[in-house]
């Protein structure tokens, strides 16, 4: 695994989201929410985190909710070593969220934008800036981020000058079908299989290569469904050009991030054994 420099620190280029821990699942047809949340009780988030530490990775990017906070500071308490990076907790009070949250020193936070763009508040994202600004960075120096599925959201932050410092940026826009639509922390209705636009890929990665922020890339398997349902050799070639696609297109110190789910086979490994793959011939 290589390491750049993202936003001062020394980061992975691959990193691990949470989604699968916490039991969002973009294939439920295949491994529903609920067997997520049932597999991925604290043992078994710990030993994946240790496979990280084990294959280089450095940095998470957890939700900042009881359980998984509660399972980070269990894994700090025995010498764990992992960057985070959060995303607050929607249900819980904000600043009760940002107490838990520097209880564990993230290097990171970022600030979820498109319902408050969707639903024309974009007032609303620039006070949560703000606030993490005021709260987190000042005093702690921890650096906040705005995340998205919109190419457009991206455009308007460049337009108009907003002040973070990184962009966390959808491979695939989600939201497309379900716009002003609020988080499933709130609303309790599970995720449905969202429909997959090959072309949300290249429209992302066009915005992104006009940005100087820093760019964390999510959904870069697009949730699961690039790789689920397909041959071995075929699920190995997918991953590869969605690494050489996309890190292709983005800046040197840029980094992306993989949701995985380690119950029927060991997909850390595999992720990375195929990214050690793509650096080494792409780095001859």
């Amino acid at each position: 695994m290589n390491y750049v420099d993202f936003c001062g620190h020394k980061v992975s280029k691959l990193i691990v989201g949470d989604n699968p821990f916490t039991g969002h699942s973009y294939i439920p047809d295949f491994v529903p929410g609920s067997e997520m949340v049932d597999f991925c009780t604290e043992d078994r988030i710990h030993e994946a985190m240790a496979k990280m530490e084990e294959l280089g990775i450095n940095t998470m990017l957890p939700l900042a909710d009881p359980f998984i906070i509660k399972t980070l500071r269990h894994y700090r308490n025995n010498g764990g070593k992992m960057n985070f990076i959060f995303q607050p907790y929607a249900p819980m009070n904000i600043d009760t969220s940002i107490w838990q949250m520097m209880q564990l020193n993230p290097i990171g936070v970022y600030v979820h934008a498109d319902r408050a763009f969707e639903t024309d508040h974009c007032e609303l994202i620039l006070e949560r800036l703000e606030l993490f600004r005021e709260k987190m960075t000042k005093e702690f120096g921890v650096k906040v981020g705005l995340s998205t599925h919109r190419p457009e959201v991206i455009e308007k932050c460049e337009k108009e000058g907003w002040d973070f410092d990184f962009y966390f940026a959808c491979m695939y826009n989600l939201r497309r079908h379900s716009p002003g639509a609020e988080s499933g922390f709130l609303t309790g209705v599970a995720k449905k299989a969202p429909i997959i636009r090959p072309e949300d890929r290249a429209e992302m990665l066009d915005v992104l290569k006009k940005v100087k922020k820093p760019v964390i890339a999510f959904k870069i398997f697009a949730g699961g469904q690039l790789v689920t349902a397909v041959s071995p050799e075929e699920k190995r070639a997918r991953i590869k050009d969605a690494y050489n696609t996309i890190f292709s297109s983005l800046k040197p110190n840029d980094i992306a991030t993989m949701g995985v789910f380690q119950k029927y086979m060991d997909q850390l490994t595999e992720n990375v054994d195929i990214y050690n793959e793509w650096y080494n011939e792409v780095n001859k």
